[in-house]
C-alpha cells in the first residue's frame, strides 16, 4: 500500500467514526430509505419457508428486517453472500417467514407432537385425535422399523441409490409403488433394510390414437413434427472446458459456465430426459478426448476459444455435433463444417440489427447522424459496422473528428441536427475516450432541448468512465447478444435454485451455460439426429439469450448453423431498462 493510499484509508476511518459518533441525525435527515413492502412471493427450501424480496434502491438491511420482523442475522443466515456483496438494487434475497403462532419446541409435550403428526398424516383439522388415527400412526411406526427414508439428490437415480444401500432397484420400486424409474429432487423414498421379492411392474398400455402430435411454429405457420413423437430418451453430452483443474489458474468464468450446465442437466433430468454427461478439462489446448468418445457423443459443448474449436474440428468425426458456446469469432469456422453450431450472435449480426432498428424507428423528418473518430486505427469490428452501414441504404450524415477537437466540435454537431424532430445518432467507435467525449457533447445538446436518441455497439456498456446516467439521458439503444431481465419469473426461479445449490450469485457465464445446455439437450431429445434441420429459423427466448439458427455460407458450400437472434434494450429517462421484444 502506498503512503497516499494509507492517508486515504486513515481519512475514511476518521469520517466513519465521526458519522457514527456525532452526525448521525444530520445524515438521517438527508437520507430517506425506500419503504419496504412485505413480498407476497414465498418459496420453500430445505423445509423452510422464505419470502422472496426484491431489493429496491435505498433499502437497507435494517429497514427490511423491521418490515419482516426478523433480525439482520436471520437475513445473513438465509443469504450468506450478502456479507461480501452487500445489498444490490433489483437483487432477490430470502427472508425467513416467521409464524407468530408457532409454539416453541421445548413447550410441546409428547402428546401434542403425536397429535400434530396424526393431523399432518391424515389432513384432519379436528382438535382431538381419533382412535383410528392413533392406529394409523402406530402402523406407520411399525412399517418404519422395516425401512429407512432417503431424500433424493438432484444427481441420483435408482441405480445409484440401490448401490448405496445394497438393495435391488426392484425392491425400492416395489416398496414405493413406483411404476417408472423417474425420480425428482428431494423426493422421499423408502429404502428396505432387507430385500423384497418383486415382480416387474406392469407397463401401462399406450394407444396410438392417444399420442398428441406436437407442432412446430415457424414464421406464422404450424406443421406436424413427427420426430417429436419418438423422442430420444438418452442424450450423451460431452462438455469440454479449460477448467485447469490440475493447476491453480483456472478461470472462474469457465467454472460458472460449468455450474450453469449442471443446473440444466438437473432440470432436464427432472423433466424425464436421461443424460450421460462427460466433462473434459482442455486447459492448455490439449483436448484429451478420444475419437471413440466423440463418436459416442450426441452433442459436444465446447471448447471455448476459436483455436480449440478449430483443433477439435480437425480430429472429430464429421457427424460429431459441436456447439461453440462463447467465442464470437468461431463464426468464421462455420462455413464448410455442417456439424458446427455457433451460439453467440456475432458482432456483424449485432450491427445489422442496430442499423435495422434505426430504419424501423426513423420517421421521415428525423435526422440520422453517424459519428466516427478521425485518424483512429479502424478495428475489424468497426470496419464491419461501417461496411454494413454503407450497404444498408440508410440515409445518414457523417461527422468525423478527433478527440482533441472535442471541445470545439459542438457547433458543427449542432448544425447537423434538427430542433423540431428526433436526431438519431450512431457512434461508430469502440474507443472509450472518444465515445465518452461524444456522449458528453450529446448531453450538452440535450440540455439545449434537442431530442436525441443514441444508438451504440454493445461494448459501450462495459466502459467504466461513462456515467450510466448519460445512457439514460440519451435514451441509448443497444443490440447485444446477452441480456438478463431480472423481473422475468423464469430468471427469478433460476436465481433461487442457483443460490440454494451453490451459495453464491450466478454470473452471465452461469446463465449462458444453463441456456446452451437446456436448449440443445432438449432439441436433441425431441428431434434426435435431425435436430439441426428441425431448429432452423425457429426463434426461442432463453434466460439470457435469444436463439434463431440459420445456415449462411459465403461460398455456397455446406456449412453449419449460426445464431442470428439478438436482444434489444433501451435505457429510459426514468432510469429503467426495457427489453424490446422482437418476433
Amino acid at each position: 500500500m502506498t503512503s497516499y493510499q494509507g492517508i486515504i484509508r486513515y481519512l475514511a476511518i476518521i469520517i466513519l467514526f465521526l458519522a457514527c459518533a456525532g452526525i448521525r441525525n444530520a445524515v438521517a435527515q438527508e437520507y430517506e430509505s425506500t419503504p419496504v413492502t412485505v413480498s407476497k412471493e414465498k418459496v420453500r427450501m430445505n423445509g423452510i419457508m422464505y419470502y422472496s424480496h426484491i431489493v429496491l434502491e435505498r433499502q437497507t438491511l435494517f429497514s427490511i428486517s423491521k418490515a419482516y420482523d426478523v433480525s439482520i442475522d436471520d437475513i445473513y443466515k438465509a443469504n450468506p453472500s450478502l456479507k461480501e456483496t452487500g445489498l444490490k438494487k433489483n437483487s432477490i434475497i430470502l427472508i425467513p417467514a416467521v409464524d407468530k403462532n408457532t409454539v416453541a419446541p421445548n413447550t410441546q409435550n409428547a402428546d401434542v407432537k403425536e397429535e400434530e403428526a396424526v393431523r399432518k398424516d391424515t389432513g384432519s383439522n379436528m382438535p382431538e385425535v381419533r382412535d383410528s388415527d392413533r392406529k394409523k400412526v402406530k402402523k406407520q411406526k411399525e412399517e418404519e422399523a422395516e425401512y429407512r427414508i432417503h431424500t433424493v439428490k438432484w444427481y441420483e437415480d435408482l441405480d445409484v441409490i440401490s448401490e448405496k444401500y445394497g438393495v435391488s432397484v426392484e425392491s425400492i420400486m416395489r416398496l414405493n409403488n413406483l411404476t417408472g424409474r423417474k425420480l425428482t429432487k428431494k423426493q422421499k423414498l423408502k429404502i428396505p433394510y432387507s430385500e423384497i421379492v418383486a415382480s416387474e411392474p406392469e407397463k401401462p398400455e399406450i394407444k396410438k390414437d392417444s399420442i398428441p402430435v406436437p407442432v412446430r411454429e415457424e414464421a406464422g405457420r404450424q406443421e406436424a413434427t413427427p420426430a417429436k413423437l419418438f423422442p430420444k430418451n438418452k442424450v450423451n453430452v460431452t462438455l469440454m472446458l479449460p477448467l485447469n483443474a490440475s493447476g491453480t489458474g483456472g478461470s472462474s468464468n469457465n467454472f460458472d459456465f460449468y455450474s450453469g450446465v449442471l443446473m440444466a442437466v438437473n432440470d432436464m433430468g427432472n423433466s424425464g430426459i436421461n443424460i450421460d454427461l462427460s466433462v473434459y478439462d482442455v486447459a492448455g489446448g490439449s483436448l484429451h478426448v478420444t475419437e471413440e468418445r466423440l463418436k459416442a457423443s450426441d452433442l459436444v459443448i465446447g471448447p471455448v476459444s476459436s483455436g480449440d474449436i478449430s483443433r477439435l474440428l480437425e480430429v472429430a468425426p464429421s457427424n460429431t455435433n459441436i456447439i461453440s458456446p462463447l467465442d464470437h469469432r468461431v463464426e468464421a469456422l462455420v462455413s464448410g463444417h455442417e456439424n458446427l453450431t455457433q451460439v453467440p450472435a456475432s458482432y456483424a449480426t449485432q450491427y445489422d440489427d442496430l442499423i435495422s432498428w434505426i430504419s424501423e424507428d426513423r420517421k421521415p423528418e428525423d435526422r440520422v447522424i453517424t459519428i466516427l473518430e478521425k485518424g483512429a486505427r479502424e478495428t475489424a469490428e468497426m470496419k464491419t459496422l461501417t461496411e454494413r452501414l454503407g450497404n444498408s441504404g440508410l440515409q445518414h450524415s457523417s461527422l468525423s473528428y478527433s478527440i482533441l477537437e472535442g471541445r470545439d466540435i459542438l457547433y458543427s454537431l449542432e448544425k447537423m441536427m434538427n430542433l423540431n424532430s428526433t436526431n438519431r445518432v450512431l457512434i461508430a467507435s469502440e474507443s472509450e475516450a472518444f465515445v465518452n467525449d461524444v456522449v458528453r457533447n450529446l448531453n450538452l445538446l440535450i440540455h439545449k432541448k434537442y431530442d436525441i436518441v443514441l444508438y451504440a455497439p454493445s461494448r459501450i456498456r462495459s466502459f467504466e468512465t461513462i456515467e450510466i446516467d448519460n445512457f439514460h439521458k440519451t435514451r441509448m439503444h443497444v443490440s447485444l447478444s446477452y441480456h438478463i431481465d431480472y423481473n422475468d419469473a423464469k430468471v427469478k426461479d433460476f436465481l433461487m435454485k442457483y443460490r440454494a445449490l451453490f451459495n453464491t450469485e450466478p454470473t452471465p457465464f452461469a446463465f449462458q451455460g444453463y441456456d446452451v445446455a437446456c436448449y440443445f439437450i432438449r432439441k436433441y431429445h425431441e428431434y434426435g439426429k435431425d435436430w439441426q434441420k428441425s431448429i432452423e429459423n425457429m426463434r426461442e427466448h432463453m434466460l439470457q439469450s435469444n436463439f434463431r439458427f440459420e445456415r449462411k455460407c459465403n461460398d455456397g458450400s455446406s456449412c453449419g448453423l449460426i445464431n442470428t437472434a439478438v436482444k434489444r434494450i433501451v435505457y429510459n429517462p426514468d432510469y429503467t431498462i426495457t427489453e424490446i421484444k422482437t418476433e
